[in-house]
């Protein structure tokens, strides 16, 4: 039984991937978690406010089926085929988040440094978690969805502004990671 507190393999993962793709290619829709935003504040009335979010909101009802089963399927995968063990990464790895002060490197799923209750407290950590939602939200819209949505949905639609997308996010997260991030801790 402890096959299902394992990751699944790539060779799984991948190809199941690509055939829920293939079917939202061949009926003529995109993924993307982004456009589920949108949808839910067009539900809610923001489209009386803000030109962005009068649409057709009863078009894009299925994706929304996306966003219950991202929370159902967390849910399941988090209480019921989770053993909580920490993710197995390299010693040398741990040992360079132990000197940012990342004490539970190696030890824990989450580093309990940035995803503790007891970090809403701390202004740094309130003010990261901030401005990088803001940041993440204006990419997002600015990039024209996330990447989710790019890396999956628009590259196996063979999309150029898609390519673009996931290549700045692939820069932008190796620029924050080895020089914004040890500036930050």
């Amino acid at each position: 039984m402890n096959w299902i507190f394992e990751p699944w393999p790539w060779y799984l993962g991948g190809p199941m991937i690509a055939a829920v793709m293939f079917l939202l290619i061949m009926v003529g829709k995109n993924f993307g978690m982004s456009a589920n935003l949108r949808t839910m504040c067009a539900i809610c009335g923001a489209g009386k406010k803000v030109e962005f979010f009068k649409f057709d909101w009863k078009a894009q009802r299925w994706n929304l089926i996306v966003v219950i089963g991202t929370v159902i399927g967390g849910f399941i995968g988090s209480h019921y085929l989770s053993d909580n063990t920490a993710v197995a990464i390299n010693v040398n790895t741990i040992k360079d988040l132990n000197s940012l002060g990342f004490a539970s490197a190696g030890d824990a799923y989450l580093p309990t440094e940035l995803f503790d209750n007891n970090s809403l407290t701390d202004i740094k950590s309130l003010a990261i978690l901030i401005v990088g939602g803001l940041l993440v939200g204006f990419g997002t819209r600015y990039a024209g969805g996330c990447t989710s949505g790019h890396a999956i949905s628009g590259l196996s639609d063979l999309q150029i502004p898609s390519l673009i997308a996931v290549t700045g996010f692939f820069i932008g997260g190796l620029i924050m990671i080895n020089f914004l991030f040890p500036l930050i801790f």
